[in-house]
């Protein structure tokens, strides 16, 4: 496994499929939907003496250093609680940063090794709007990884087959103990009320939108070029090693939905002595064509020229229907985001409202459509 420049994993460390040209193969692949970076919060839990419950959710690998012990014991890059002396289980509450299916669920014990819990359970539920603490512990939560063994020091990992939406996790351990980070790997499902104009990113990786093949992450992973936010550092961009041959880098990005792209946003910040010296971006209705076939790839963006360290904007005009774009850079470097501000259909509009409301699980579906909503022999219970 390589290392970012941040010192943190560029493999399969941080939710991608290590090497290069591999495409989205496994759950694991999926963004961490409960993640920070997206973000995702810990609500409530009924304990954290040893160590915060917010670390649970932090986008970095945990770390540990020995001998270093504050007031409460040696310091752990996780979430611990106190050993009980009475009959009863700890839990964590976790807001999802982009709601969506689950596929898979990490329970990961790093550096917990005499202090891990034996057991552990995952539930979820959806609710609307931005429920309290108290509003979650009253709905209904459906079962996702039943009580199961944990092993410690280990990233501990579940497939998920719920195919309802959920907005929150909740994390039980039994009976107490230490887990260093939750990842809940999925695809975004996002609330097409969001978006009543049809006006959104749609590369985003908040909207859905998805890296799936790549030819190069050596030293950042290419997921980040589609993240929330600016990037703070080089090392929370895409960057890829150095060039010794002809060839040239790529990404290739599946859009939230198929849409018109209306802007084209390159963003070189703090890659100074390493940005690309051109790109340009290709894109293609998969639904049309076939991706592997060159001649199906339409010029969006023609190869420009790229400056260090800058944000780059280009209007785009008539930009055909796409599914997926193809960003080439050359011949290397490192890019901080990718942004395509576009408009959706108006028949995806509407397969995106239908596809919210099939998925959303009973208790959401009754707060969505209300008593008076819900007609005779409605799906739910």
């Amino acid at each position: 496994m390589t290392a970012g420049r941040d010192g943190t994993p560029a493999g399969r460390g941080d939710g991608v499929t290590s090497g290069s040209g591999s495409g989205v193969t496994e759950a694991g692949d999926l963004p961490d939907l409960a993640s920070r970076l997206l973000g995702g919060g810990v609500v409530a839990a009924n304990d954290e003496f040893f160590a915060a419950r917010d670390n649970l959710v932090n986008p970095e690998p945990p770390t540990f250093a020995a001998g270093t012990f504050g007031a409460k014991g040696q310091v752990y890059d996780g979430w611990e609680t106190r050993r009980r002396r009475e009959p009863g289980h700890d839990h964590a509450v976790i807001r999802l940063g982009a709601s969506g299916t689950i596929r898979a669920v990490v329970i990961d014990t790093s550096f917990f090794t005499g202090n891990f819990p034996p057991y552990a359970s995952v539930e979820g539920c959806a609710m609307a709007g931005y429920p309290s603490p108290a509003e979650l512990a009253g709905t209904q939560w459906l079962p996702l990884v039943a009580r199961s063994p944990l092993r410690g020091d280990a990233r501990n990992v579940f497939p998920v087959t719920a195919p309802h939406r959920f907005t929150h996790v909740r994390l039980r351990i039994f009976p107490d103990g230490g887990v260093a980070r939750l990842r809940v790997h999925g695809v975004v499902v996002p609330d097409p009320a969001l978006f009543p104009d049809g006006l959104l990113d749609l590369a985003a990786l908040e909207h859905g939108g998805l890296v799936v093949d790549c030819s190069n992450r050596f030293y950042g992973a290419p997921q980040q070029l589609i993240a929330p936010g600016l990037a703070r550092t080089m090392g929370e961009g895409w960057e890829t090693a150095r060039r010794r041959d002809d060839g040239n880098d790529w990404v290739r990005i599946r859009l939230a939905a198929p849409g018109q792209i209306r802007l084209v946003e390159l963003d070189t910040s703090h890659f100074k002595g390493n940005a690309p010296a051109t790109a340009c971006l290709r894109g293609l209705d998969a639904r049309l064509a076939d991706p592997a076939d060159p001649s199906a790839w339409f010029e969006i963006l023609p190869r420009t020229r790229l400056q260090p360290d800058t944000r780059h904007r280009f209007p785009v005009d008539g930009a055909a229907t796409t599914t997926d774009v193809r960003l080439d850079i050359f011949p290397d470097g490192g890019m901080a985001r990718l942004r395509l501000p576009g408009r959706l259909a108006p028949e995806e509009r509407d397969r995106l409202r239908r596809r919210w409301s099939e998925s959303l699980p009973p208790g959401h579906a009754r707060q969505v459509a209300g008593p008076a909503a819900r007609p005779a022999g409605a799906w739910w219970p």
